[in-house]
């Protein structure tokens, strides 16, 4: 702030009303105040913050209109007019509004020239406050939609990968092959990576390659053509279908290879399943299969070293719900959803072993229907790690809105509401910070808490390293 340099010779002498008009034009709410800080008058410059402020300010202690914790910033004010600082010190209150609302105002107060009175000049900040919210509510929805497409990508990416079918995404416009699964890649190249950037069609007889070709060019003319057979030079056949897909603004075409059913084409699935059994037996999250009532039909390796078992027939047969967390609980949950919802993702539990220990996990499980009696498989994987790095004295946040609902029906609704009002807290403390480039003593301002009130919760959310705590961060 720079001041007059000769303000005496460049205003004079001004009149009472003139001064009253000028503070009250130049502010949104000035306050008169005795040397007690006991409101003497009040103006406003706009209408807005004049009908939410209570008719019985005057007579009262300035200090009594502001929420408790914004007190001693009153005070600091009125102390530094008493002391004729020339600077000007400005602080944020938070006013009691005749609703019951909270109003932020940003005062500076001065002592009068006849040192009898003060005045505070004060700047409305619910402006910003509603600017801040809206940012914090666009960053929320930014983040789900997040993981919404985040989810929708991981299950195009296992529906493609698992596909028995071979599969190519085609670039029309080059005929270059852009993606394959790993059928695909089985059947027209050894390597994967050699296969994506070749034109198709690439090893089929001249016939073959002549309808696909022409296949190719129906879909891309009319959308839509119908499905042909082709031979590769190794002799196996298949039925060819192409659909037209978008992806963002280019038009790719996806391409399947069917087995035809009698010929030797039928034999290529075979390698990747017994590929798949393999991955299974060594893969590090435990997996298990069990009946429609819970009963454990196969389990890996890895599941056996969670429960610490010895061996896979000390499983077969028992109930999965003798190793989980909440017994007669967590397995009822988790077949509920399967029978309505075919599948569960990321349902958290602990797993408790044969010798006592216990493990927190992550459960995953599909519905599997084979024939007329439905089995159920189970991906369990470990998150001690985890857990233990991200983990607080009064358990980790909620990420999102969908984590919460995940918790209904495991704990208690005063922590669900207790978890929900921590998951708030934090995200606008985190963006508090953002906005003030890590500047604490302004994001206690803006949020409208004491710097040490605020360095409580940093310390309680793990967003401060102890010995940083005592700075101010300016």
């Amino acid at each position: 702030m720079k001041s007059f340099d000769a303000p005496k010779a460049a205003l004079g002498a001004l009149h009472t009303e003139a001064v009253a008009t000028l503070i009250a034009a130049a502010s949104d709410i000035a306050l008169i105040l005795d040397k007690q800080g006991v409101i003497v008058d009040l103006a406003f410059g706009n209408d807005e913050v004049s009908s939410q402020v209570a008719e019985d300010w005057i007579g009262r202690s300035w200090g009594d209109t502001v929420t408790p914790e914004t007190r001693p910033r009153v005070d600091a004010l009125i102390a530094d007019a008493l002391a004729d600082d020339t600077g000007p010190h400005w602080q944020q209150v938070d006013h009691i509004a005749s609703n019951g609302t909270e109003m932020p105002v940003r005062y500076f107060a001065k002592q009068l020239g006849g040192g009898r009175h003060l005045v505070a000049v004060g700047r409305n900040l619910q402006g910003i406050a509603a600017l801040q919210q809206r940012l914090v509510d666009a960053q929320q929805a930014l983040e789900r939609d997040y993981w919404r497409l985040r989810q929708l990508e991981t299950r195009y990416r296992l529906l493609f990968r698992s596909s028995p079918d071979a599969i190519v995404i085609l670039d029309p416009d080059t005929g270059k092959i852009v993606e394959a699964n790993p059928a695909a890649s089985l059947l027209l190249t050894s390597d994967s990576r050699r296969l994506v950037g070749r034109h198709f069609p690439d090893g089929f007889e001249e016939e073959g390659t002549r309808a696909i070709q022409s296949l190719i060019a129906g879909v891309r003319s009319a959308g839509r053509a119908n499905d042909v057979r082709a031979r590769l030079r190794t002799g196996s056949e298949f039925q060819v279908s192409a659909a037209q897909v978008r992806q963002e603004n280019a038009s790719l075409l996806l391409i399947r290879l069917s087995p035809v059913p009698g010929e030797a084409a039928g034999t290529v699935s075979s390698e990747p399943r017994s590929r798949l059994v393999k991955m299974i037996e060594k893969a590090p999250d435990g997996i298990v299969i069990t009946s429609q009532d819970g009963r454990i039909l196969s389990a890996n390796p890895a599941f056996l070293e969670l429960a610490q078992l010895t061996s896979e027939d000390q499983a077969r047969g028992e109930s999965l719900d003798r190793w989980l967390g909440r017994p007669g609980v967590d397995l009822n949950v988790l077949i509920a959803n399967l029978r309505q919802h075919t599948a569960v993702r990321l349902f958290a539990t602990t797993i408790r072993s044969e010798l006592g220990s216990s493990s927190e996990v992550e459960i995953s499980a599909v519905s599997i229907h084979n024939g007329d009696q439905p089995s159920f498989g189970f991906i369990v994987r470990n998150v001690d790690r985890r857990v233990s790095a991200d983990t607080r004295s009064d358990g980790a946040l909620p990420r999102s809105i969908e984590h919460l609902s995940e918790l209904v029906g495991r704990v208690p609704l005063k922590e669900v509401v207790r978890e929900s009002t921590d998951m708030i807290e934090r995200l606008c403390i985190e963006a508090a910070l953002e906005l003030t480039g890590d500047n604490r003593a302004s994001a206690a301002e803006l949020l409208g808490l004491s710097r040490q009130s605020l360095y409580v919760k940093l310390r309680r959310y793990g967003l401060s390293q102890p010995e940083s705590d005592g700075e101010s961060g300016d």
